[in-house]
């Protein structure tokens, strides 16, 4: 199937670089002041969407995050690295969104888009919950390819190389249908200042989650919910012996062995 329209869903998350501290009252992580960027497995999902509309498979690439306003800034970077536009999935401040509820926002927009294609990341980095592209492929009832290393198109059908604990599987899935990210799949390119200066007057739209997360009525509760955070112990120093047997009576003083 030539043309493809790819949708790629895109986090802003706490940058990876960045010590999280946890907030007063260990109901969350600070956030405050702290810097913010595109989730690393969302950007591998978005270099591969970009690629494959380089190489003349894909005939657009839109990139799509759900969150408050400030996840502007996510999808600009997303155009920034190639996407063709960005559409903004709103939700107000303060609001809980799982990976229920985002995977509820991609799928009503795809039922708007009709992607051929939809990639994630196979996981954030802030909460590593590695749920919602499996409850976006159940919510659409499209079959999906997940922890992808390699993607190829075939017509109708595309070819997913993905990584599983005995080694790789490969499946042929009938598009459309779901992807998420793994980390071998690619190495995403950096922003130039050229494509930065473009991304600003590319268009990205901005639609409220009411209309895919039911307006009409009260939002449903959150089904997760943080009860406490704490920063691990401190580690202890360590310490040396002389040989393997002090190492083996050490051992055993501490109830090791």
């Amino acid at each position: 199937m030539a043309g493809l329209r790819v949708l790629v869903g895109v986090k802003r998350v706490i940058d990876y670089a960045v010590k999280v501290r946890v907030a007063a009252g260990g109901g969350g992580v600070q956030t405050q002041g702290v810097k913010h960027s595109l989730n690393p497995f969302c950007e591998i999902a978005l270099e591969e969407g970009v690629r494959l509309r380089e190489r003349g498979a894909a005939a657009e690439v839109v990139a799509v995050s759900v969150g408050t306003r400030v996840c502007q800034e996510t999808l600009r970077t997303a155009l920034a690295l190639g996407a063709d536009r960005g559409v903004l999935v709103e939700v107000g401040e303060g609001a809980a969104v799982g990976p229920r509820e985002a995977a509820a926002a991609l799928a009503g927009l795809a039922g708007r888009l009709r992607p051929h294609l939809v990639l994630l990341g196979k996981q954030a980095i802030d909460d590593d919950c590695n749920q919602t592209g499996q409850l976006l492929a159940a919510m659409l009832d499209w079959p999906q390819g997940t922890f992808a290393s390699r993607v190829e198109p075939e017509g109708e059908w595309v070819r997913v190389q993905r990584e599983v604990d005995g080694g790789l599987e490969t499946l042929r899935l009938r598009l459309p249908a779901v992807l998420t990210a793994d980390l071998r799949l690619n190495e995403p390119r950096y922003a130039t200042l050229p494509n930065i200066m473009k991304a600003k007057k590319k268009p990205l739209e901005v639609v409220a989650a009411s209309e895919f997360l039911g307006g009409g009525s009260p939002p449903a509760p959150p089904r997760l919910r943080v009860l406490k955070l704490e920063e691990p112990p401190p580690r202890g120093g360590g310490q040396r012996v002389d040989d393997v047997p002090a190492l083996l009576e050490r051992l055993r003083a501490s109830g090791c062995i």
